[in-house]
């Protein structure tokens, strides 16, 4: 297990990239903080991983709320002792073109996608640094790597954001240890996308990929804990798409 001994945060890890990506962290050896606002998801999450034999606290988060953010860090930190690792896959997503988007979904999207990983970094960095260092690993997107997408105005620029800061912060902490990289996703099977589209758009959308399928949130999972062990020790300041060829293909 290569991550014994560690503490890592999860947000959003009730559901989707989130849970594959703490219950892979467990299975290396991680205790884990599954920080999700969906209570019962994230409940289940942590009782998957002790029932699979790890270390798994829920803590209820709204990442769009710095006192909050404090808060789980705080708890974890008196629970464990310590924080290593900062997974940032809380997140949310919405259609429409900047005509079609409200305000209020404008401002929704960015408070919980972008912010919320401002929040969580800034609230999780001081720990880091006292430990003598840690792992950040943010979700960004294939929408947030190299190029756009019609009609996900809001998402896109969130997702740019998350790209944009992990680069800032890579260079910010560097001499503090911290470690700081981002995973660029393409279309994977969680309930965001499945919730988002009828069962026509996504069955269009899915052949459209140069695959022809969605990514398991494992496979997505497997690339943020690779980062996030000594394995990626020289890794930092990546943006690293991890969709299927979708960034290849004209």
């Amino acid at each position: 297990m290569e991550l014994e001994g560690k503490v890592a945060i999860v947000t959003g890890a009730g559901n989707g990239i989130g849970r594959a990506t703490a219950r892979l962290l467990a299975e290396e050896g991680a205790s884990v903080t599954v920080a999700d606002l969906d209570v019962e998801a994230g409940q289940e999450a942590a009782g998957m991983i002790s029932a699979a034999g790890g270390i798994g606290a829920f803590m209820p988060l709204d990442v769009s709320s710095l006192e909050e953010t404090q808060r789980v860090v705080a708890e974890t930190l008196q629970i464990f002792g310590r924080l290593d690792i900062l997974v940032n896959c809380a997140g949310i997503y919405a259609r429409g073109d900047v005509v079609a988007t409200s305000l209020e979904t404008w401002n929704r999207m960015l408070a919980v996608n972008l912010t919320g990983v401002f929040l969580c970094c800034k609230s999780a960095i001081p720990a880091m640094k006292a430990g003598g260092g840690g792992v950040i690993v943010n979700l960004s997107s294939s929408v947030g790597w190299q190029y756009g997408a019609p009609g996900i105005a809001a998402y896109a620029a969130s997702k740019f954001g998350i790209t944009g800061l992990t680069k800032s912060m890579a260079c910010d902490h560097l001499e503090d240890g911290i470690r700081v990289n981002a995973v660029c996703p393409g279309p994977t099977d969680t309930p965001l996308i499945r919730s988002s589209r009828s069962e026509e758009d996504l069955r269009a959308f899915v052949e459209a990929q140069p695959t022809g399928r969605l990514a398991d949130p494992a496979e997505i999972a497997a690339a943020v804990v690779w980062l996030c062990t000594d394995r990626a020790s020289y890794v930092t300041g990546v943006a690293f798409p991890v969709d299927g060829g979708q960034s290849a293909f004209p």
